[in-house]
C-alpha cells in the first residue's frame, strides 16, 4: 500500500498540475552578474502558512514527492552546471505516506548559473512544477517565470509570476511551428541516408506484389504512410518518456540491434541476388484474400516498423534534440517534432505506393530490371557489413577490423564490376542484348556504372596500407583497429604532432601527457584523422579539463560516437584540412567524448558512478556519463557537436558547433574561440 501511494503521488506531481496557489507558496526571482560571462539566476520559494510544507527538488530516485524547475528549451544553451538548492531542508515522518520526506517550512532558494556575456540580452523563462502539503491535503501547482537579463545587468528582483511571453522577444525561442519545419526538413535529409534509401526498393517490391488494383494501391499507401507516422510519433515519444533521452540512441547503437539489422540486410541482399524471393506464407495470402483489410494492414504495418527500426541507426543524431525536449517535461514539442519528421519520411513511400500499376509495368520491362535488383543486392551486402561492424566495435570482438572490412568491400565491389561487365551471371539474368552482327554487347549506361564500381574498388585498395580514404571514412571501422599502417605511426604519435609524453603537462612547452583514463580500450576507436596526424585526444572530461588548465589552452569537447557516420564525415572532410589540423594541435586540448560505449572496459569505478536526473537512471558507463554531461550541461543529444570551454568551464561560444562540412566556417569558429579565450586570459 505504501508503494502504491508513492506511485500515485508521483503521478500527481507530474500530471495533475494546476495554476499557482499564492495563498500557500509565493515565488520571487532575482539575477546578479558574477562576472563578464556568468549570471546567477535565483528562484526563492516563500512558504506563507505555518501548516504548509513545500517539497524541495528531487535528490534521490526514491523521493516520491518533490518539486521541479523546468527551463524552456531556448535556455538550454545558457545553462552552466546543475541547479543548486540552498536553504533549510528538514526531514520529517509523513503518516499518510508512511515514509520520511524532505520538506521546507520557511523558504528555499534554487540557484542556476547561466552563461550570458555582459554585452548580450537574454530571456530566461520556464516553469516551476511544485508540490506542497497543507494540513493533511497534498496539492500540486505550477508557476511560470520569465526574466529579462539586460546587458551589464546587476540585481533585478521580481515578485510572483512573470508576465506571459511576447512574440519575438527572444530570437532563440523555438515555437512549435519552427520545431515542425525543422523536423520536417530533418526527415527529408534522413531520406538520403543509406538506412532509409536502401529500404525504398524493398518497399517498391512489397507493394508491387500486394497491390493488383489502383484502389488497393491507394489503400496500402495510406496505411503504410500512417503506420510510419504513428510508429515514429508515439513509439519514439513513449520510449523517451519512460527510459530517458538516450534510449533511442542506445537502441541505434546496441550491438544486438545492429546484429539484427545486419541479418535483415543480408537476407535482403541474398534475395536480390536471386537466391529466393521474400514472400508471405501461403496461408497468410489466403487469409488476406478472405479478410483483406485486417491482414493487409498487418503486413504493411510490419514493413513500416522495419523501416522505423532500421532508420534509427542513421537518424538518431537528427532527432536527438527532440528527445531532450521530451526528457525536460515538454510533451507537445516532441510530438509535433516527431510528427513532422515522420511525415517527411513517409511521403516518398506513399508516392511510390500510389502508383502500383507503374511499378508493376516497370517489373515487366525486361531483363535490365533484374540487373538493377542484383546491383542493389551487392549494395545491400556492403551495407550489411556496416551494421555488423557497429556490433563488432561495440562489443570489442575484433572480427571485422578495418583491413578485413576493406577486403570484403573490395571483393563485393569488384564482383559487382564484373557483373556489370557481363562476366557474372545469376539465376534470373538474361543474356546481354545483341548488336547488328548478332553479338552480345554492353550498353553505354551499364559500362558507366561498371566504371564507377571498378573505380571505387581501386580507390579502396590503398586503405589496406593505412590510407585515410576520406570519401568513405564515415562508414569504415576506426583506424585504431587496423593492424598495419604504412605511415608506421603508433596511435597518438606523429613527426609533426604536438609533443606527447607520459609526464605532466607543461604550459610553456605545450607538452601534453599521454591519456590514461580509458585509453587502452578507447584507442582502438580513434579515427584515421587522429591516428595519421598524431592528434592528441582524451577520452575523459575531467582528465582533459585538468590538462587544459595546466597548458592554458581552451578545451574542445567533441561529442561523438563509435558508430556516428556524420562524426566520421566531419573528421574526414574538415578536421583533415591542414589549416584546421594546425589549429587543433596548436591551440586546443581535445576531449573525444563517445556516447555509445557501454561495454566491458568502459565501466566507471564504483566511486564515480552516480544517479542522473536527466537520464532517470544510475550512470555506470563512460557512454552514459558523456550522454548525461551533454544533456545536463548543454541541452543537446546529437552527434557530432563541439563545445569550447575556458579554464572555468564557461563556454567560449554562445552555442555548440554541429555538423557542417564547410572548412572555412569551422576555421572561423576556431579562430573566434581562441580570440575569446585570450581576451579572458588578459582580464
Amino acid at each position: 500500500m505504501k508503494q502504491l501511494l508513492i506511485i500515485l503521488m508521483s503521478l500527481w506531481v507530474g500530471w495533475g498540475v494546476s495554476a499557482q496557489d499564492s495563498t500557500h507558496v509565493r515565488f520571487s526571482y532575482a539575477h546578479k552578474r558574477v562576472n563578464n560571462q556568468v549570471v546567477e539566476f535565483t528562484i526563492t520559494a516563500h512558504v506563507l502558512q505555518s501548516d504548509t510544507r513545500l517539497y524541495p527538488l528531487q535528490q534521490k530516485p526514491e523521493d516520491a514527492v518533490y518539486s521541479q524547475v523546468v527551463f524552456d528549451s531556448s535556455v538550454f544553451s545558457f545553462l552552466n552546471g546543475a541547479i543548486v538548492e540552498k536553504g533549510t531542508i528538514e526531514t520529517e515522518y509523513d503518516a499518510i505516506l508512511s515514509v520520511d520526506v524532505r520538506c521546507v517550512k520557511d523558504s528555499v532558494q534554487w540557484v542556476q548559473q547561466l552563461n550570458i556575456p555582459a554585452s548580450e540580452t537574454a530571456v530566461v523563462k520556464g516553469q516551476i512544477n511544485y508540490m506542497y502539503k497543507s494540513g493533511d491535503t497534498f496539492s500540486s501547482a505550477e508557476a511560470v517565470f520569465r526574466e529579462i537579463i539586460e546587458p551589464n545587468a546587476g540585481d533585478g528582483p521580481t515578485i510572483g509570476v512573470a508576465p506571459a511571453d511576447t512574440e519575438g522577444a527572444n530570437p532563440r525561442d523555438n515555437s512549435l511551428w519552427w520545431i515542425f519545419l525543422a523536423s520536417f526538413g530533418g526527415g527529408l535529409i534522413a531520406l538520403i541516408t543509406p538506412c532509409v534509401y536502401s529500404m525504398i526498393p524493398v518497399t517498391v517490391s512489397f507493394f508491387t506484389k500486394r497491390s493488383n488494383t489502383k484502389a488497393k494501391g491507394i489503400q496500402n499507401a495510406i496505411a503504410y504512410s500512417l503506420s510510419i507516422i504513428i510508429i515514429f510519433t508515439l513509439l519514439g515519444f513513449v520510449i523517451t518518456l519512460i527510459f530517458g533521452p538516450d534510449a533511442l540512441n542506445k537502441l541505434a547503437t546496441h550491438w544486438l540491434a545492429n546484429l539484427i539489422f545486419f541479418l535483415i540486410f543480408l537476407v535482403f541482399g541474398i534475395s536480390f541476388l536471386g537466391a529466393f524471393d521474400i514472400e508471405l506464407p501461403a496461408k497468410w495470402s489466403t487469409a488476406a484474400d478472405s479478410n483483406a483489410n485486417t491482414k493487409s494492414f498487418k503486413g504493411i504495418f510490419f514493413m513500416a516498423l522495419t523501416l522505423v527500426i532500421v532508420s534509427f541507426s542513421c537518424t538518431g543524431p537528427i532527432i536527438g534534440n527532440l528527445l531532450v525536449l521530451a526528457s525536460q517535461g515538454s510533451r507537445l514539442g516532441p510530438l509535433v517534432g516527431m510528427f513532422g519528421f515522420s511525415l517527411a519520411l513517409a511521403l516518398p513511400f506513399a508516392f511510390f505506393a500510389f502508383f502500383p500499376s507503374k511499378l508493376n509495368a516497370l517489373g515487366k520491362a525486361g531483363g535490365w530490371l533484374n540487373s538493377v535488383k542484383v546491383t542493389l543486392g551487392f549494395l545491400e551486402l556492403a551495407l550489411a557489413l556496416k551494421f555488423l561492424s557497429n556490433a563488432d566495435l561495440t562489443q570489442g570482438w575484433r572480427i571485422l577490423d578495418r583491413e578485413i572490412f576493406l577486403v570484403l568491400w573490395i571483393a563485393i565491389f569488384l564482383l559487382l564490376s564484373l557483373y556489370l561487365l557481363g562476366k557474372l551471371k545469376f539465376k534470373h539474368d538474361d543474356e546481354l542484348p545483341k548488336n547488328d552482327f548478332g553479338l552480345p554487347y554492353l550498353s553505354i549506361t551499364r559500362l558507366f556504372f561498371a566504371i564507377v564500381s571498378l573505380s571505387f574498388t581501386i580507390y579502396l585498395v590503398p586503405g589496406l596500407w593505412g590510407a585515410p580514404l576520406h570519401g568513405v571514412s564515415a562508414f569504415l571501422p576506426p583506424m585504431g583497429t587496423q593492424d598495419f599502417n604504412a605511415d608506421d605511426i603508433p596511435s597518438g604519435h606523429s613527426l609533426n604532432s604536438v609533443p606527447y609524453v607520459s609526464g605532466a603537462a607543461d604550459a610553456e612547452s605545450g607538452v601534453l601527457p599521454r591519456p590514461k583514463k580509458f585509453a587502452e580500450v578507447m584507442k582502438n576507436n580513434e579515427p584515421a584523422v587522429v591516428v595519421n596526424n598524431g592528434l592528441v585526444t582524451y577520452f575523459d572530461y575531467e582528465e582533459a579539463l585538468e590538462v587544459a588548465r595546466k597548458v592554458k589552452k581552451p578545451l574542445m569537447l567533441d561529442f561523438t560516437g563509435v558508430n556516428c557516420v556524420n562524426c566520421r564525415k566531419m573528421e574526414g572532410q574538415v578536421w583533415s584540412h591542414p589549416e584546421v589540423m594546425r589549429r587543433l594541435k596548436e591551440h586546443f586540448v581535445i576531449a573525444s567524448l563517445y556516447m555509445d560505449v557501454h561495454g566491458k572496459g568502459v565501466v566507471l569505478p564504483v566511486e564515480e558512478q552516480y544517479y542522473s536526473k536527466h537520464l532517470g537512471k544510475h550512470v555506470e558507463t563512460l557512454g552514459e556519463k558523456n550522454t548525461d554531461l551533454q544533456i545536463s550541461r548543454f541541452g543537446s543529444n546529437a552527434q557530432p557537436i563541439y563545445f569550447f570551454l575556458d579554464q572555468n568551464e564557461s563556454p567560449l561560444a554562445p552555442q555548440g558547433y554541429g555538423y557542417d562540412a564547410s572548412v572555412e566556417k569551422f576555421i572561423n569558429h576556431l579562430d573566434k574561440v581562441v580570440e575569446e579565450y585570450r581576451n579572458r586570459q588578459e582580464e
